[in-house]
């Protein structure tokens, strides 16, 4: 069997998305294929998304903001949006989630810090379903 692939999407690619990404490379290792994308990419990951992240011992800095359009027709075990209102109509998923997340780019420290945990719960949980 294959490993599962998932790919987390919104809108900019710069935060949420980016840091399920992270997790799902440090929780999923090498039996997941993690990526995620946006509709409308801003083409840098926040500054500090990328702070908080190191404090987790993961260097976002690696990462750039994607394009969705690379994941058009493409098979994907499990979609996951972040509450952004966003969807990926092209990307042929088995399984879609929408976490409802909060955008966490104007949020204080505390709460932001408050928002890349949950992520890291609801990432830790799908990976577990995933059977990773």
């Amino acid at each position: 069997m294959s490993k599962p692939s998932v790919l987390f999407v919104c809108i900019e690619n710069s935060n949420r998305s980016q840091m399920a990404e992270a997790f799902a490379r440090i929780h999923g290792g090498d039996q997941v294929d993690a990526h995620s994308a946006g509709s409308r990419p801003s083409g840098k990951v926040n500054p500090r998304a990328v702070q908080f992240m190191a404090e987790k011992g993961y260097d976002l800095a690696t990462h750039t903001s994607k394009s969705l359009e690379p994941f058009n027709g493409t098979h994907i075990t499990a979609a996951v949006t972040m509450g952004c209102g966003d969807y990926c109509p092209l990307v042929k998923a088995d399984r879609r989630e929408d976490w409802n997340i909060p955008d966490p780019k104007e949020l204080p420290e505390e709460e932001f810090r408050k928002v890349r945990d949950l992520i890291e719960e609801k990432v830790k949980a799908l990976l577990a379903e995933l059977g990773v």
